[in-house]
Formats: C-alpha cells, sequence, structure tokens
C-alpha cells in the first residue's frame, strides 16, 4: 500500500506556509485535534520531509506526564536554529500539565522576537485542548481537525465495499486483520479503545468509578443511531448511578472523539436541551469492538443502523450542528443547515421505513429542503469528501 496523504495534512501544510504572509507579530499556534490512531502524527512527519527549514519534533505521550519544563526545553531547542523557518512540533500536548499557560508565554515572547518559528500542537483530548485553548490562547491559535478515516479512504487504500466499511471502518491499523474478526475486536479494544479510555478520556476527570465508564461506553456503542433516554441507559447497567452521572459520561466521550449526542431540532432551545440524545459513535470500529462485525451481512435491521449511523457520522465531520426531529410518529433522522438554509434528511437502506416525517417537517418548517437518501445516493454521499458540498448539489 502506498503512502496515504489524509486531506487535513495539505490544508495544515498550507496554513503553516501561508504564515508567511502574517507578519511575525501575528504568528499563529497551529492546533491539530483528533482521535488518537487516525493519523496525525504521520501527517505531521510528512510534512516534516519536506519543509524547507530545521524541525523539533517531541511527543508528551510519556509513561509520568512531563511538566511545564518539557515546553521549554523543547522550544528552546527549536530557538537554538535562530533559523525564521523552524517547525516546532509537539504531540499529545494535553499530556503536560497547564500546558497552556507555558504556550502562552512562550508564544508571546516568540511574537515580540518577531521570530517566524512555526508551531503545531498535536491532542487527542478535546475537552483539555479546548479549555485550554479558550482560557489562555484566544487570539493566538487556529484549528485543524483530523477526523476518523472516511469510506472513500478506505475503498481506496484496502479496496473495502460498503460492507466491510460498516463492519470495520474508521482506523487504518487494524485492516490487516479484518479476515480474523476476532484478532480484530481484540487489537481494537487493547489498542484503540482502553488508551482512548485510560489515557485520553478518564484523566480529564476525576472519575470515581472507572469501571461504571467503561460499562457505559460500551452499552452507549451499541445504540447506533438510536434516540435514547439517559435513564433508559442507566436501567442497563450493572453498577449503580445516577442519571447525572451519566449524561457527563456521554459528555466525555464526546470529548475524546468517541460519539456525537445529537439533539431534537426545534426553533426552541428549551425543547432542544431537554430531549433525548441520538447517540452517533463517530466511526465503525467502535461500534463492533462490543458488537460482532458479521451482524452487517446477517441482520438487516442491523446493516439499516449502521448505514444511517455511517451517514450521521459523516455529516458530523461537514457540520458543527447536527440535530435530528420527532413529533409523535413522524420522524426526520438528521437536520442540518447550510447557511440558513435547512434540510431534513431521511436515510432508506431497504428497511421499511415511511418518508411521512420528511412530508410532515417541511410542512411544519416553510422554505426548508429534504434529501431521501437511499443505498445508492448513500454510498455516493460517504464516498464524497465534503458533505455540505454534496448537500448543495442536491438542493
Amino acid at each position: 500500500m502506498s503512502e496515504i496523504i489524509r486531506d487535513f495534512k495539505g490544508l495544515l501544510e498550507r496554513r503553516l506556509l501561508d504564515l508567511e504572509r502574517l507578519p511575525p507579530s501575528a504568528n499563529l499556534l497551529q492546533v491539530l485535534l483528533g482521535p488518537r490512531q487516525v493519523g496525525k502524527t504521520t501527517a505531521v512527519q510528512q510534512i516534516s520531509k519536506t519543509w524547507q527549514g530545521p524541525v523539533v519534533f517531541a511527543s508528551a505521550d510519556l509513561p509520568f506526564a512531563p511538566a511545564q519544563e518539557w515546553v521549554t526545553a523543547q522550544w528552546q531547542k527549536a530557538r537554538a536554529y535562530q533559523n525564521n523557518k523552524t517547525l516546532l512540533i509537539l504531540d499529545e500536548i494535553q499530556k503536560v500539565p497547564n500546558w497552556s499557560s507555558i504556550v502562552k508565554v512562550l508564544i508571546d515572547e516568540e511574537r515580540q522576537r518577531r521570530s517566524g518559528m512555526r508551531v503545531v500542537l498535536l491532542g487527542s483530548a478535546s475537552w483539555t485542548i479546548e479549555e485550554g485553548l479558550g482560557d489562555s490562547l484566544a487570539g493566538r491559535f487556529e484549528i485543524t481537525r483530523a477526523y476518523h478515516w472516511t469510506y472513500q479512504e478506505c475503498a481506496n487504500a484496502f479496496r473495502w465495499d460498503l460492507n466491510k466499511f460498516l463492519k470495520f471502518g474508521g482506523y487504518p491499523v487494524p485492516a490487516q486483520f479484518i479476515d480474523d474478526p476476532d484478532r480484530w475486536q481484540r487489537f481494537i479494544l487493547d489498542s484503540i479503545v482502553e488508551p482512548m479510555l485510560s489515557k485520553d478520556i478518564l484523566p480529564l476527570k476525576q472519575i470515581a468509578k472507572p469501571a461504571l465508564f467503561r460499562q457505559t461506553f460500551a452499552l452507549a456503542m451499541s445504540y447506533p443511531a438510536q434516540e435514547i433516554a439517559v435513564n433508559k441507559l442507566l436501567g442497563q447497567l450493572q453498577d449503580r448511578g445516577n442519571s447525572t452521572t451519566i449524561k457527563n459520561y456521554l459528555d466525555l466521550m464526546v470529548s475524546g472523539y468517541a460519539i456525537r449526542l445529537l439533539e431534537k431540532y426545534s426553533t426552541r432551545p428549551l425543547s432542544k436541551k431537554s430531549s433525548s440524545p441520538k447517540l452517533i459513535p463517530l466511526c465503525s470500529a467502535l461500534v463492533h469492538a462490543f458488537t460482532q462485525p458479521g451482524l452487517v451481512d446477517e441482520d438487516n435491521d442491523w446493516f439499516g443502523r449502521m448505514f444511517e449511523n455511517a451517514i450521521g457520522a459523516h455529516l458530523c465531520k461537514g457540520f458543527s450542528e447536527v440535530s435530528y426531529w420527532r413529533e409523535g410518529n413522524d420522524e426526520v433522522d438528521f437536520v442540518v443547515a447550510i447557511d440558513r438554509q435547512v434540510i431534513a434528511i431521511e436515510v432508506k437502506s431497504g428497511r421499511k421505513k415511511s418518508i411521512s416525517g420528511l412530508l410532515k417537517f417541511k410542512s411544519k418548517f416553510s422554505g426548508s429542503k429534504t434529501v431521501l437518501m437511499d443505498l445508492e445516493l448513500g454510498e455516493k454521499f460517504l464516498l464524497g469528501p465534503d458533505p455540505k458540498k454534496f448537500l448543495m448539489n442536491l438542493i
């Protein structure tokens, strides 16, 4: 397999080069955020190979969390080159306690020195990173987001069809094990899910019951593209907890790039917040870490659920806000907006599903557009790199 170049690599590289147009006093940190094992480090290493200047790369993913002095030491290594095109890359920056305060001091010094040094920060726990950016670094950074591997990327790299993507999609390394589903599943659990939980999510907060959190995670992955009340989840857990705890756990999973929680679409904010969330695991592999992948081939209903979830996850890559809608027996799978144009999307994969929800939505929300995404159109959508452009062409 030839080396894969992910889309976000090109975007990050263009942004680094574009800094040449800015005065040194306006130097911006470049922040690359996304889940582990999707190619963030590989992308910056690819950039490093062709970078026209010195490169300093260091990772904070160490057995013990490094102190702020570690950041200063790496920064000083980069400064020692005395070259305006030096590139400093700090991976897993969220592992450094109070990392944002020392980065603020150092980037402000860089601006005062009128240095052209570029700085890239990589992180795999969005809550920690975004809290630090918001608290200390306002106006000093630009974010590039890395997502799980898309159907298009898996098809190009591994010649996968839609069924294989719905079973195994999201991570490149375990693709070599798909002919042995038990081995593949074990790899996902041991090398992706457990590090995500123990290193990226659980350290975000002081969690009194890690075992309950892990149970909640596994249970959430069993409800792809389903609207579910938090109390229903609570009733299926072995350990005792409460609805507030479970809701907090789900929010932490969002911070770890594992799921998105979709609110009910409404023009009334209170109605949105009081609704049960629709769970969208952000890649198929996370679902099938806990459920046998073969169900996609054996159970038409499960295939439809995974197909709908894949559409939802792809929408979440292109839109910061994705909702669903329900009123009585009428429902719409997904609702998004392009500019101010509201678009209702119903996904049909062969399961018996009425389109009455689309008709009711269109009559209730004047001026809205509707899209009926069957298997053929849905596969084309998943193969497209830009969800917004695809939908704009349809409406």
